[in-house]
This record gives C-alpha cells, structure tokens and sequence, in this order.
C-alpha cells in the first residue's frame, strides 16, 4: 500500500509518501513562505529522488484541520487536485491526531497544542501507550481549561506543537502533574505522520472522494468571528 500525504495546517509545509509502513520520502519545511509556493515543488523533488510513480499511490492522505484557514484550504485544494487528476481516493486525517501519532508508543499522555489565539488551543488527549487511543477528541478550548483537565487526569504528559512557545510559561506554572515537550524532531506536524495514520484509516476504508473532500477548521474565521461579534454589539446598542 502506497499513500501520499500532504501536511499543510500550519506553517510547515509537509509531503511524504509512505510504503507498507515504511517511510520512502519526506520532503518538510517549517518558513515563512505560502504553501502555495512550497508544495508541488516540494513533491515533484521527491518523486524524482525517488523515480516514484504517482500513478502507482493507493490514495491522498491530508491533513484535514484545525489549523491555518488559508494552509489548510491550500492543502485540500492540492490533494483534491493531484486526487481528480489520478483518480484517487482521499483521506481526510485529523490534524492533532496526526501530530500526536508522532509519538506512538509514548507511556506519557500526549497533548498537542495548536495556538488559536486568544488564549485558546487546537488540542486533544492521547494514549499511546498500548497503541492509538483518542481519550479527548481534537477541540478548541482554552488554554487554562485543558491545563485543569490534564491535572484531573493524575498521569504525566508531553506537549507538542506550535502552542508550545506560547503558553510553556502557563503550562510550567500551573502543571501540577509531570510534564515534559517533545524534541525538535517530533514537535511539529509532519507529513509522514500524515501518511502512516491515513494508511491505517485506508484499511478501514475510510476515503472520500477527491470531489467530496474539505477540511474540518473547527472554528469560523476570525474575520468572520469577529464580524458577527460586532454585530451582535450594533444588534444589543441598537435596543
């Protein structure tokens, strides 16, 4: 089995295939530049290191949000593409999910953590010691509430993701369990992670159609957030 994964939820920008749970090529890139720009490019370097043939994938696993609007409507857009052109399936596989798949097998609870603004997290809980298990399904939530949550919990936890740097004070304040951060080599999303839960996913035939493929943003826009907030305020002056 062969799947294609594409990363783009953040500022990583991410393409991978993987092989029958083997890792053929990863090609990631965490700068400031529009995955627009880095995706294809980066994908057609692989398949030529690699003399892979496109046509020879099983399906397209992306990463299917939380995360960046504008990464992830970039990255669905790619996949739809590459997904119409080769006539693939696709798989859409949760963004945290996928970043807490980076550290299967841990005896920690692992806890990515996405910053969303304003004090809020795109988060989940996983246990990954006897495999993959989702104990809390990705949200958003306040930073503060899942700190609580996870102090409920009584057990140790590793952090990961670009919510780390963001909120390591609060989290080193107020963690009253063990804790720890995930090293360089596996704090950040990944495409490769990407392709090897999607490929597990693919056993349980759960594809879609490129047509019918769209991210999951959890939350509306800020700019729309922000819209209905300020007519909600016009709407309670106005009475």
């Amino acid at each position: 089995m062969k799947i294609l994964g594409i990363e783009s939820s953040s500022l990583v920008a991410s393409v991978a295939i993987v092989t029958d749970q083997v890792l053929t090529a990863e090609y990631t890139v965490n700068f400031k530049k529009t995955h627009s720009q880095t995706l294809l490019p980066m994908l057609d370097e692989i398949v030529k290191m690699t003399e892979e043939d496109l046509e020879t994938i099983d399906a397209i696993a992306v990463s299917g949000g939380p995360g960046s609007f504008t990464g992830l409507r970039i990255g669905s857009a790619t996949g739809k593409g590459l997904g119409l052109a080769l006539h693939k399936p696709m798989i859409s596989v949760p963004t945290v999910d996928a970043m807490a798949y980076n550290l299967y097998g841990s005896a920690y609870l692992v806890c990515p953590i996405m910053d969303a603004r304003r004090n809020q997290v795109y988060t989940g809980i996983y246990d990954n010691s006897a495999g993959f298990s989702v104990v809390k399904e990705q949200c958003a939530m306040d930073i503060m509430d899942l700190i609580e949550e996870l102090n409920e919990t009584g057990q140790k936890v590793i952090f990961l993701g670009d919510g780390v740097p963001v909120y390591q004070s609060r989290i080193e304040e107020n963690m009253k369990v063990p804790f720890a951060f995930a090293p360089a080599h596996l704090n950040r999303q990944r495409a490769a992670a990407v392709a090897a839960l999607g490929s597990l996913y693919y056993e349980e035939g759960k594809t879609v159609s490129a047509a019918d493929h769209g991210p999951d943003y959890l939350r509306k826009p800020q700019a729309e957030r922000e819209r209905e907030e300020n007519a909600l305020k016009g709407e309670t002056h106005g009475s």
